[in-house]
């Protein structure tokens, strides 16, 4: 058991000596040719790998199992893709678009001896307008009649006396507590 442990140990040493020696040239400028394909840096808890040749990015962090790495998401590539989709949306639209205008533009008139003057709009849902006396330009609104003005009253005493008895059994049940 023992013999497990210190051989997971040295070999964890080992990682992290290599780690940090490939951190001391890159660092120094060593050249690609000469194994270099790897930039190491220090960061937080792990190390940060660099791939000279592809640009990846990647997280490498000693879990207990060992090291372990990680792709870092490269936004820029995600941005490139969605700008890439975008792109295509707006090719295939303007396409579609030109198609439908020469699709309209075949189509034959469809109203005969068309005048260039727009038809005046009416709308049905249009409730008429205030009545206009002749020759004045008073509005007219017509008054309540006294059946209206009849179930307004009443409408208004009723819940008049609905508030006066809330506010007696509030006063009842305020009353009853104290």
């Amino acid at each position: 058991m023992s013999t497990a442990k210190s051989s997971s140990k040295f070999l964890r040493l080992v990682v992290l000596a290599v780690c940090l020696a490939g951190t001391g040239y890159a660092v120094a400028g060593m050249p690609e040719s000469e194994n270099g394909r790897y930039a190491l840096s220090p960061a937080g808890d792990g190390v940060l790998r660099l791939d000279t040749r592809t640009g990846a990015v990647s997280t490498c962090n000693n879990s207990g199992a060992g090291w372990a790495c990680y792709a870092v998401p490269d936004e820029r590539a995600a941005m490139d893709a969605e700008i890439g989709r975008l792109q295509a949306d707006i090719g295939r639209l303007q396409a579609e678009n030109e198609k439908l205008k020469a699709d309209l533009a075949a189509r034959e008139p469809t109203v005969n001896g068309k005048i260039e003057e727009p038809l005046p709009k009416s709308d049905s849902l249009k409730k008429s307008e205030p009545k206009v006396a002749e020759g004045e330009r008073k509005i007219e609104i017509p008054l309540p009649s006294d059946r209206d003005m009849d179930r307004m009253m009443s409408f208004l005493e009723r819940a008049w006396r609905r508030l006066i008895e809330m506010a007696n059994r509030v006063q009842r049940d305020v009353n009853g507590k104290i």
